[in-house]
């Protein structure tokens, strides 16, 4: 079993990044590949859960311990695999996630990728007092905030583009930097193109320094 991966980053991808640990490279899956935050040849760690399939044998990475707990969390849940959590948690910071869940904030958890109503029921259902041991002690004080009664009052407007800037802000990015990076991929972006891939072309535009 591969608990975490140190080395560097080599190469990304839309849905994963290759960890060089020397000179082996590591594919490993991961929620934002363009928000992990390190120098050019800078050591960095990933916290892995390693999922065994038939067919293949996949890492999936995360920059936290919260996060992997979050993640090991979610796929407990009937009906959600680990490409469908870790969809989730591109969605926003582990807290907020928790947060919504918690407070059974159907309207937060339904605009996640992959999570309809009846799926974001049933993750209230299984795990809404199951989250409250992820941040150890004094974890209580994360849940407390009122924040997160009604995403969608963060920012103005509706459609795909809307979602994706809310989730980039509740990513920690301020208004006008997502603003920037929704001018950035303009021109990259199709009909039909879903919140998810407009986060990911987003977090590439802000990695490379829009």
């Amino acid at each position: 079993m591969i608990d975490f991966l140190r080395g560097t980053v080599a190469h990304r991808e839309m849905d994963y990044v290759v960890l060089d640990v020397r000179g082996v490279g590591y594919r490993v899956f991961c929620a934002n590949p363009y928000a992990i935050q390190h120098k050019d040849g800078e050591e960095t760690t990933m916290y892995i859960h390693y999922n065994v399939r038939e067919d293949a044998h996949l890492l999936f990475g995360f920059a936290t311990r919260e996060e992997q707990s979050l993640f090991r969390r979610l796929i407990e849940v009937t009906g959600i695999g680990p490409k469908v959590a870790v969809g989730i948690l591109s969605g926003g910071r582990p807290e907020v996630i928790i947060s919504a869940i918690q407070q059974e904030n159907l309207a937060f958890l339904t605009k996640l990728p992959g999570i309809g109503k009846k799926t974001a029921q049933r993750i209230i259902l299984d795990l809404k007092d199951k989250l409250g041991t992820i941040f150890g002690a004094g974890s209580e004080a994360v849940f407390s905030f009122g924040t997160l009664a009604e995403p969608a009052s963060v920012i103005a407007g509706s459609g795909p583009w809307a979602e994706a800037k809310e989730a980039l802000m509740t990513l920690g990015y301020t208004e006008a930097e997502a603003d920037r990076a929704g001018q950035a991929i303009k021109g990259k972006l199709k009909d039909g193109d879903t919140v998810d891939t407009m986060m990911k072309l987003a977090l590439q535009a802000l990695y490379q320094g829009v």
